[in-house]
This record gives structure tokens, C-alpha cells and sequence, in this order.
């Protein structure tokens, strides 16, 4: 990629500024796709370095440096109140904006306004609150549901399941290119075993029926096609939780199915745990985190944990031990070591 300024220098070409910063667009495009960041991940770098111009009134970011990058987070903080998350993915952006894009090294913004984190434990469903959520579900957003619970996917994880992926053999599901672009395996619980095999059996039906009208399609990660070209037609490739409508791939107008998408499953949770009249906040994720709490209550190692979530660092898997059903630490109340009748 040509650059856009120059690292010595951080000078700019004489454009007019929309040009520059269609420019500075394009190179976030570039940048992104050549480092494989996920979509997601450069939809968000590009929010936010839209979102720093305009902050500017459409100044040329080469123009810009850390006064202005220090300001734009200082006021995510102090004017808008911001969480400390939001904070740090806005500064991943600029950096990657500077760094990767425009070439240029930023000394260390300490005069930034930094968000404070909040210490917050993640909600977690009691078994007999899963069962209820579970109970209220229906065919596919009960497996995929009950999978986030049984498995501890998370919910993109689980949309983006191929069948590849899931050994029904040995009772495990692979989880590719996961958060962090990790691989890992995982469990699969053995109730959901039947109920997949049912499911699948009705997806290949779906597949074969779109082979005979020239689809049948699934898209592959990077540039997986050129190697092998007939893989987005076999049925190992394809989705386990397909959508039922095709895009068309933009460039070569290919049609494509896609996975279900996850608001899908959102909304059918959201609505579930509505009607199971949970008053806690629950959702797709909490699944995920009632799946490692639960396990610590059963006994298991946290190491073994550890490895089943896909944390890199043990001390995020340490979180759920503040979360264990026993109140308080473990601590018996002593109103309860009281002898007294109760009213």
C-alpha cells in the first residue's frame, strides 16, 4: 500500500480535504484487509475515525496529531461519559489510524482523561433460571441457545459454526478463528447430540436442494477459495445455522447463503427470558458465563475452563469465582447460626 504520509516528515500531498480523508478511508479499507482484521473490527475502527473528524469539523487527520487525539478521547470521557471500553476501542482505532495506516509513530498521550473502569461481575442464571429460559425456546434458537449454555460458545461463535466443526463422534465442536483469532475445542453436551443430527439432516436437505438450483454456496474465510475453489459447495464447509435468504458477493455478484444472523437469536432469548419472568438482565452472554460458573460449582479446574472459554489470560476465567452460589465467600451469616425461631 502506497503510503499516505510520510513517516519522516507526517506531511500530507496538496488534496483537496475530502479527497484526503476519502483517501484515509480507503487505507483503513486496505490496511484492515491486509492485516485480516474482522469486519467487525474495521466497521468500528472506521465509526470511530469518522467519528474523530467530524469531531475536528472535518480536519485532514495528517494535519492532526496527539493534542487532537487527546482531546477527542478526553471529551468521550468528560463529555459524552463514555465506559472505559468504549475509550480504548476509540484509541485502537487512532492508533491503528496513525500507526499502521498513515505511518506515523504518536508519543504516549498522558494527558488523556481516562474513563474509569468499573469492577462489574457478570450475570449468572441459577440452573433452574437456564432451564426456564431454555423451556420457553423453539427449534433452532433452542440449539443454538442451549449450545451458548452447554458449550460456552459465545454468540457469534455459534452463528458461524460449520459443520466441519462439530465431532459428533467425540462429543466436541472446534471452535475457528474465535476472539483473538484462536482456534479451540470445546464440549458437546451429549443432549444436544440427536437434536443436531436431526437438524443437520434437515440443513443437508436445504443444501442439496440449493446444489440442484446452482447455489448452494457458503463464503470461506480469506482467500481460502483460490486454493481450494470447489470447497463453498461441499457440505462440510456449510453452515450449521444457515439463513434463509442469499446475498451476492459485491465484485463477482456470486450468490451466497449466509449464517443466520444473531440478532435473530437475540431477540428469541431477549423474549424468552421475558417470559420465563427473570428480572435479571439476561442475555445471549449470559449463557456463556453461566456455562464457567457453573462448571467452578461442579468442581472443575480452572485451567480446564480456562481452555474451554478461549481466555488467553486465567485471570479473566478468575472472574467467575466471585460469582460461585454460596453468598458472601462462602461465609455462613450469623443471623443464620442463631438458634431463634424466625418470623
Amino acid at each position: 500500500m502506497e503510503p499516505l504520509a510520510s513517516k519522516d516528515t507526517g506531511t500530507s500531498t496538496h488534496l483537496d480535504p475530502r479527497d484526503r480523508i476519502r483517501q484515509v478511508i480507503e487505507g483503513i479499507h486496505r490496511a484492515a484487509r491486509s492485516r485480516h482484521l474482522s469486519p467487525r473490527t474495521e466497521q468500528a475502527y472506521l465509526g470511530w475515525v469518522n467519528r474523530f473528524i467530524r469531531f475536528h469539523r472535518t480536519r485532514d487527520p495528517v494535519a492532526m496529531g496527539e493534542p487532537e487525539i487527546t482531546h477527542f478521547l478526553s471529551s468521550l470521557a468528560t463529555d459524552n461519559h463514555v465506559s472505559a471500553s468504549t475509550q480504548n476501542q476509540a484509541l485502537s482505532a487512532l492508533l491503528f489510524l496513525y500507526q499502521e495506516v498513515l505511518g506515523r509513530d504518536l508519543d504516549w498521550l498522558k494527558d488523556v482523561v481516562r474513563a474509569r473502569r468499573p469492577i462489574r461481575l457478570p450475570v449468572v442464571l441459577t440452573r433452574d433460571e437456564v432451564d426456564a429460559v431454555l423451556r420457553e425456546l423453539r427449534g433452532v434458537t433452542w440449539i443454538m441457545a442451549s449450545l451458548m449454555y452447554g458449550s460456552g460458545l459465545r454468540l457469534m461463535e455459534c452463528c458461524r459454526l460449520r459443520v466441519k466443526d462439530i465431532d459428533l463422534g467425540r462429543g466436541e465442536i472446534v471452535v475457528r478463528d474465535g476472539k483473538g483469532a484462536k482456534d479451540r475445542v470445546t464440549l458437546l453436551p451429549a443432549k444436544l447430540r440427536q437434536p443436531l443430527v436431526s437438524h443437520l439432516d434437515q440443513v443437508s436437505r436445504l443444501h442439496q436442494q440449493d446444489l440442484r438450483r446452482g447455489d448452494g454456496r457458503a463464503p470461506l474465510p480469506g482467500a481460502l477459495v483460490r486454493k481450494y475453489p470447489n470447497a463453498p459447495k461441499e457440505w462440510g464447509w456449510q453452515w450449521v445455522f444457515p439463513a434463509t435468504r442469499f446475498y451476492r458477493e459485491h465484485g463477482t455478484g456470486e450468490r451466497f447463503r449466509h449464517h443466520l444472523h444473531e440478532s435473530v437469536v437475540q431477540r428469541s432469548v431477549k423474549e424468552a427470558v421475558r417470559a420465563a419472568k427473570l428480572v435479571k438482565p439476561a442475555s445471549c452472554h449470559t449463557l456463556r458465563h453461566s456455562f464457567a460458573t457453573h462448571l467452578l460449582e461442579a468442581g472443575y479446574d480452572i485451567r480446564t475452563i480456562q481452555e474451554l472459554l478461549g481466555h488467553s489470560d486465567v485471570g479473566t476465567t478468575m472472574i467467575y469465582t466471585h460469582v460461585l452460589n454460596r453468598g458472601g465467600r462462602g461465609v455462613k451469616s450469623p443471623l443464620d447460626d442463631r438458634s431463634g425461631d424466625s418470623r
